[in-house]
């Protein structure tokens, strides 16, 4: 990703191991230009405040909508892209925004590998292409570039056959501000299709405030919907309330409302429920309306993009979610979970179950000039197996803290309180 919100310079977020290994419940199944690779199923990303942790998620998302978007919602402006560059240097506007992904899918009963990416500008797109590996080697399935802007589309290029079907009639349908992508799949292209579908079915991202309210609506759903149906799933639900230590012993739906309600041991070892919304604690509520994200993912696989896992919940719980993805016999869907923290307990030897391998931590540092770097721990500095990372984390070794000297905010605070 490059010139997107705080992310000014190209930057990249790998989900392949340092090391072929099996560590960390990786997916060792894999071969990249004839070598095997591991693929890893969690990321996490660690940094100070405002230092561009979201918005590397954000680049993620913004992705996903514009293939999700841009033939139907994107057309309402035909002249317009509504993206988002640098807004701290003004020739930033005058750039364009890079978004690129590598992918592993599964396709026609096999896994294929495919790098799929665009560039944009404010009035559309300067640049896509798809390229695809289904034996190994390389075919460019399409290669687009800007033309002259009385141009439907600007200049596609088709090389070789590795991409089928009626490519040219698809050329001819695409906006200059819609992705090439988006109208193939809208047109039912079956090859394109494979590659929307991982956009449209298989990424998502939750954050700590504007997704409540969907993580909410989600979790409802599968309680009156699938769960309610599915006894199996209903008890998968409850189990998981109840080893979250939270008081609970199961959960009912609210006749009148649908919502959740949540049941606790009373006295004489009856069971009372008590209101969601009004009587349980934040730390409930943020752990049951997390389950319906996290069990739709664990039981189709894909990408959950979580900014602050670990918003009102214990450090050996958010452990507990590493360790679920981590696990290769719960989790035999290979969904990933790439998040956001500032849980420094993750990186040390506090918590076991969970922890995170080095090749699994990313660390976000905002330089002088207001722009977001993202980086593997392994590259800020010389680490080794014994070393204590969450000490050395925590004292400045690898960035991605803030620059305070301890007692500073104490001292302004006395200093301008003084009258």
């Amino acid at each position: 990703m490059a010139n997107h919100r705080s992310v000014r310079a190209e930057q990249e977020l790998s989900l392949v191991a340092m090391e072929f290994n099996e560590g960390a419940g990786a997916d060792t199944g894999v071969r990249v230009d004839g070598r095997p690779v591991s693929v890893l199923p969690v990321v996490g990303l660690f940094g100070a405040n405002a230092s561009g942790k979201s918005n590397t998620l954000s680049a993620l998302r913004f992705m996903c909508r514009a293939v999700r978007e841009s033939f139907a919602d994107w057309g309402k402006h035909p002249e317009r892209v509504p993206r988002e560059p640098f807004a701290l240097d003004a020739e930033a506007r005058e750039e364009t925004s890079l978004f690129e992904v590598e992918l592993l899918l599964d396709a026609r009963g096999r896994r294929a590998r495919y790098t799929y990416g665009f560039e944009l500008s404010d009035e559309r797109v300067e640049a896509e292409w798809l390229h695809a590996y289904p034996s190994g080697r390389r075919q460019v399935w399409f290669d687009r570039e800007a033309g002259r802007p009385e141009e439907t589309g600007g200049e596609f290029r088709f090389p070789g056959t590795g991409l089928k079907g009626r490519k040219e009639r698809l050329a001819e349908s695409t906006r200059p501000n819609a992705l090439f992508l988006t109208v193939g799949a809208a047109l039912n292209h079956p090859e394109l299709a494979v590659v929307h579908r991982w956009f449209s079915d298989n990424l998502w991202l939750l954050t700590p405030a504007g997704d409540v309210s969907a993580r909410t609506r989600w979790t409802r759903e599968l309680l009156t919907g699938a769960a309610k149906e599915n006894k199996t799933l209903w008890e998968r639900i409850e189990r998981m309330l109840s080893v979250a230590d939270l008081g609970a012993t199961g959960f009912t739906a609210d006749p009148a409302t649908g919502g959740p309600r949540i049941l606790h041991r009373a006295a004489g070892g009856s069971e009372r429920p008590l209101d969601f919304a009004d009587q349980e604690s934040s730390g409930t509520h943020a752990w049951l309306t997390f389950l319906g994200p996290l069990l739709h993912s664990m039981d189709r696989g894909g990408v959950m993009l979580v900014d602050e896992l670990d918003p009102s919940l214990h450090p050996l719980l958010v452990a507990e979610v590493i360790g679920l993805f981590q696990d290769r016999e719960a989790n035999p869907h290979h969904a990933q979970l790439v998040f956001t923290t500032h849980n420094a307990t993750l990186l040390g030897p506090s918590v076991v179950h969970g922890s995170l391998h080095l090749d699994q931590i990313w660390i976000t540092h905002k330089n002088a000039t207001g722009e977001s770097e993202l980086y593997p721990i392994t590259a800020a500095r010389k680490t080794c197996k014994d070393n204590n990372v969450e000490r050395r984390y925590l004292h400045g070794h690898y960035g991605g803290v803030p620059r305070l000297t301890a007692g500073e905010i104490a001292r302004e605070t006395v200093r301008f309180g003084q009258t």
